[in-house]
């Protein structure tokens, strides 16, 4: 059996739940792109925790998440997508790392670690160092790092951050570990994309409440518990 050679993660849902923050970012941008949607009238999905989750994994992407359940046009879509960078490092409320992630990067901190996530390159690195996992990290994608058209689930975000870190990506095994279908669909795309001497394991965070039996597109594992992630990463290491 091929043994790992890097490690790829998505970050909002995987690494840390940032749901909290999350809602209250979206709240902000609202105000400004949409204030039609703000007080009495905010979108339901936006209301509670439990709420946000239904939307956030039955939505296919973020401009999907917006567009059909927030209720914002295509426009107002556009313009909200370019606000998240900048009011994702003004924004205060703390974001964890889900309990046992920081076990998990530790006890695989000899292998190349990876982040391609459409959150903010900054904030992500912050939060990394003030958890003191960073060094493991060798490469982070974030939202601003790619062009609009190029988000997940279309390669080219997981292309850089694999460059990024290895001297090539030829026959290699890499592991994307996300909470989303879209980030399963972004492991199988990766795949097609870096051809198939490489091959990329999809493993779904089924721990952030995500229901990945439900997808259409099938991860390769499923952790219910952030501790599978220690087998099923050790299968490989």
């Amino acid at each position: 059996m091929m043994k790992l050679d890097a490690i790829l993660w998505d970050y909002d849902g995987t690494l840390v739940n940032s749901v909290p923050k999350n809602i209250d970012i979206t709240k902000a941008i609202l105000s400004v792109v949409a204030p039609h949607l703000t007080g009495d009238n905010l979108p339901p999905y936006l209301r509670d925790e439990d709420a946000y989750h239904v939307a956030n994994h039955g939505a296919k992407n973020w401009q999907e998440l917006y567009v059909d359940y927030y209720g914002l046009t295509h426009d107002e879509m556009i313009v909200a997508g370019g606000m998240w960078a900048e009011h994702q490092e003004k924004n205060q409320t703390e974001v964890m790392l889900f309990d046992g992630i920081k076990s998990v990067v530790q006890q695989f901190s000899k292998l190349p670690h990876g982040i391609c996530s459409q959150n903010s390159q900054n904030n992500i690195r912050r939060v990394l160092q003030n958890h003191e996992i960073d060094n493991p990290f060798k490469a982070i994608v974030g939202y601003d790092d790619v062009s609009n058209g190029n988000q997940k689930p279309h390669p080219f975000g997981g292309i850089k951050c694999v460059e990024s870190m290895l001297d090539s990506a030829d026959g290699q095994l890499l592991m994307y570990i996300g909470d989303h279908e879209a980030d399963t669909q972004f492991a199988r795309n990766l795949q097609a994309a870096l051809g198939e001497d490489t091959q990329v394991i999809a493993v779904a965070a089924g721990y952030s409440r995500s229901e990945p039996s439900r997808w259409q597109t099938q991860p390769d594992y499923i952790a219910h518990q952030v501790e599978d992630l220690m087998d099923i990463i050790g299968k490989y290491a």
